[in-house]
């Protein structure tokens, strides 16, 4: 066993700036997982703070629900005092007065993996209470004055303003949870765009939106009962954008448009009012129902090209990003959460090694590779995707190919404990590398096929059921399966041949639509699969009667 390098003297062994999501969850889980860690947390905002709070990240997916409500403990919390989320829903549904007449994809019973929707405020101000009781120095209305790292091993200095007084605390590690606002990232010039130019606009409403009150309206068939569909994150979408409907606990609902800024530039969005005119003309019947005197208005804000990178996170000179001061992608497919849980395990093993006193240079280096994989392979989801998002027959295609890839490969690998084990890595690498390559060239595929088959006529409506797709309820279920490394790689290896499927069937039915649609490089990739010996993973059903629907 390696001796623990001579440390300098220091206040504390971990100081994180901010005390939002990513800042909280993470002293939770370094209190949690490591207790002899002295865990120190400012917090600009003075706590507790108001409820339906104006943040993004309300909607939770499996990665970020399961950590919450394992790794760090919290399942009681939100079983009770959050909304236990009715999966991802989808309606094709622009410039419709009437949703009903609209496609519909979402799941008609929960899936075996929970998630739920949060109330931000709420939320924090509970991650403050359990943070102190963990023995974190959790202090709100703290405003950073200055950051100086040290370069020779010594221990990092924070000066900062607390009730009325100056102070300074000295910390072998410092990380940057402040958000958007960056302080390490400014300070170091690790800000870093990208190509994804979208846009927001948000804002918050008393009392919830009954979108299932929507759906009884016209002479629609009771398909996806008994679902309750308010509870879900409701995405109704359009050419070049969506618009969400979450449901928080506090009785408020959540809203919030997000567009590719070339399709529907922010100008036409940035105030309340001009955010509802947008509606009238492209989502009515959501506009309708905000015009109801009881749904009054708690805020407002925009926010443009909101999706970013970063030249760095974390560092063997003990520092490190987490949470929107590192990268933000997009929430589509609600991944926020699910990246601070990674990058907070990342910097905790970090942390764990450096108090074993083991070297961290070469395992920062490895983890930030690992982690900036994941971000620019998620990226693909949304990057020049927004044309064909209001699809009625390629989005549920892209959706069951995007959902298939995230289950197959990266949230299992965080529910299995298995996100710092390099050995397990290097073998897990052939897969990712394949799921990376087929992902690619399908989001092309379908980028390609949506911009060239025109969409179903409005009487060709269907409703497509996730639930009743096998693939879909083994792999959420297979999350939480526990097995040894030699079982977990050969389910893997199911996984991405199911994905090897999937892909043979969306090229075949793509082609179908477009005959001469480019395969961009899926024949290559696919060559030597046999579709024949494996389970059908497209419920033809869905698509059918669809080609004889199109205008």
């Amino acid at each position: 066993m390696p001796s623990p390098s001579p440390a300098p003297a220091t206040d504390v062994d971990v100081l994180i700036l901010g005390g939002g999501l990513a800042g909280l969850t993470l002293a939770m889980q370094l209190r949690l997982q490591q207790p002899d860690r002295s865990v120190a947390v400012l917090e600009r905002r003075p706590h507790p703070v108001r409820e339906a709070a104006h943040k993004v990240g309300e909607s939770t997916v499996e990665i970020g629900a399961h950590y919450f409500a394992e790794v760090l403990g919290l399942r009681r919390h939100l079983e009770t005092a959050q909304v236990r989320k009715y999966g991802l829903r989808y309606f094709f549904s622009d410039g419709m007065a009437q949703v009903h007449a609209c496609s519909e994809m979402g799941v008609s019973r929960l899936l075996p993996t929970p998630s739920w929707q949060l109330d931000r405020g709420r939320f924090e101000n509970h991650l403050g209470e359990r943070a102190l009781a963990l023995g974190a120095d959790f202090r709100h209305g703290a405003v950073v004055r200055g950051i100086e790292l040290a370069d020779d091993g010594g221990a990092h200095a924070v000066a900062f303003e607390h009730e009325g007084a100056q102070h300074v605390l000295r910390a072998r590690w410092v990380v940057d949870a402040a958000g958007r606002a960056g302080l390490l990232k400014r300070k170091l010039g690790l800000a870093e765009a990208n190509d994804h130019d979208a846009n927001a606009a948000w804002w918050r409403v008393d009392g919830h939106i009954d979108v299932d009150a929507w759906t009884g309206e016209g002479n629609w068939p009771d398909r996806f009962q008994p679902a309750e569909r308010w509870k879900s994150t409701n995405h109704l979408c359009g050419p070049g954008y969506w618009f969400w409907l979450i449901p928080l606990a506090s009785d408020s609902h959540s809203l919030g448009i997000v567009c590719d800024a070339k399709m529907h530039p922010l100008e036409t969005m940035n105030t309340h009012a001009k955010a509802m005119d947008w509606l009238r003309r492209h989502q009515p019947r959501a506009a309708r129902a905000l015009e109801d005197p009881r749904h009054k208005v708690q805020d407002f804000l925009f926010l443009r090209h909101f999706s970013h990178g970063c030249r760095q996170v974390f560092s063997g000179r003990r520092w490190a990003l987490t949470g929107e001061a590192g990268v933000f992608l997009d929430p589509f497919y609600s991944p926020g959460s699910d990246f601070i849980a990674i990058s907070n395990t990342y910097i905790a093993e970090l942390v764990r090694l450096d108090f074993a006193g083991e070297p961290i240079g070469l395992h920062a280096d490895l983890f930030q590779q690992l982690y900036f994989s994941f971000y620019r392979n998620t990226l693909t989801l949304y990057q020049d995707q927004y044309p064909v998002f209001g699809h009625p027959e390629v989005m549920p295609a892209k959706v069951l190919w995007d959902y298939a890839y995230y289950w197959s490969l990266l949230a299992p690998l965080f529910f299995s404990g298995r996100l710092t084990r390099l050995p397990v890595l290097g073998r897990l690498r052939p897969y990712f590398d394949e799921g990376r390559s087929l992902n690619l060239a399908m989001q092309a595929l379908l980028r390609d096929w949506g911009l060239r088959v025109a969409a179903p006529r409005l009487d060709a409506a269907r409703a497509y059921d996730q639930y009743a797709v096998d693939w879909c309820r083994r792999m959420n279920a297979g999350l939480t399966e526990r097995l040894d490394d030699d079982a977990y790689l050969e389910r893997t290896a199911r996984d991405v041949a199911c994905m090897r499927q999937l892909a043979c069937e969306v090229l075949a039915l793509a082609r179908s639509r477009v005959p001469d649609l480019d395969d961009h490089g899926l024949d290559a990739l696919l060559a030597g699969h046999d579709p024949a010996a494996h389970p059908p993973a497209l419920p033809a059903a869905w698509f059918a009667t669809v080609a004889d629907a199109t205008a």
